[in-house]
């Protein structure tokens, strides 16, 4: 992992260069530990809300122990969100007030915010409540996810290909919700009467067209008259292609993006060698 081994002329510098690598795929120990906390936290959330159960099978006593972990990876959150706040007068583009609003208004730090926010308010301001506060706040734990966009390139990469994808990704979910209702509409007109607590209404009859057309299949519903069956099968087919076709437009997206990634990586390292070969002479 690379370090930090640039010379700067301020702690804070020094600083936001840790919390901000510009190095291509630059990972310091900072950020490591970083990413290390969000896998942790997450596998103790996982933990927690097993041990908490009243039922369950595993030896209750880490239980503590997960708790005080989540504690600290709050802190440690806090602690990294405040130091990054106050380092980002750094980045030219967040200098001064007017630059740390659009620095705080940007998604990425409303998930760094919501990742320990909350948990910390509830823990400063209503100690004696934070039990019963804290099975709420659990589910904000998963912004800790988005942490790891800032430091892993795989991150990076699937936002960029949904980002490019976007406008076929967004025609081929207005092609599914046709779909959906008329599959709905399709059910209700023929098995409302005969089955009327399943296709007695089109709002009833779209659960069975959503997990049909997905290829689900619960099998929980299902027609029973013969046109029923014909029209299910063919909406069964249709479902095929729901699946497919965002299937293709991201797989199409992925590669496209990889391969532009891959050509500027190149021409950088060429870059970098023909530089390196002209201080030579």
């Amino acid at each position: 992992m690379p370090l930090i081994k640039r010379k700067h002329g301020t702690i804070k510098a020094y600083i936001h260069d840790w919390l901000e690598p510009d190095q291509p795929g630059g990972i310091n120990f900072f950020s490591a530990t970083i990413i290390t906390l969000v896998i942790v936290s997450l596998l103790s959330l996982a933990l927690e809300t097993e041990l908490l159960r009243d039922d369950t099978h595993l030896d209750r006593s880490p239980l503590p122990l997960v708790q005080f972990l989540n504690v600290a990876v709050v802190w440690v959150f806090a602690i990294e969100f405040a130091l990054r706040f106050w380092s980002e007068g750094e980045n030219p583009a967040h200098k001064g007030v007017a630059g740390r609003l659009r620095f705080l208004m940007q998604p990425v730090t409303i998930a760094d915010v919501l990742a320990f926010g909350p948990e910390l308010t509830a823990m400063l301001l209503f100690p004696e409540y934070s039990g019963a506060l804290f099975p709420a706040l659990r589910a904000l734990r998963l912004f800790r996810l988005f942490k790891l966009a800032r430091y892993v390139p795989a991150f990076a990469i699937v936002g960029a290909a949904v980002k490019r994808a976007w406008a076929p990704l967004m025609a081929a979910l207005c092609v599914a919700g046709a779909q959906l209702y008329i599959a709905a509409m399709m059910l209700y007109l023929i098995e409302g009467d005969t089955k009327p607590q399943a296709f007695g209404s089109i709002a009833r009859a779209m659960w069975w067209a959503v997990v049909t057309l997905t290829t689900v299949g619960y099998g929980d519903v299902y027609p029973e008259t013969m046109w029923g069956r014909v029209a299910a099968g063919l909406v069964a087919l249709a479902g095929v292609g729901i699946v497919a076709l965002p299937t293709g437009i991201l797989a199409s997206s992925f590669a496209e993006e990889f391969r532009e990634r891959h050509e500027r990586e190149q021409a950088a390292k060429k870059a970098r060698e023909a530089e390196a070969k002209h201080q030579k002479r």
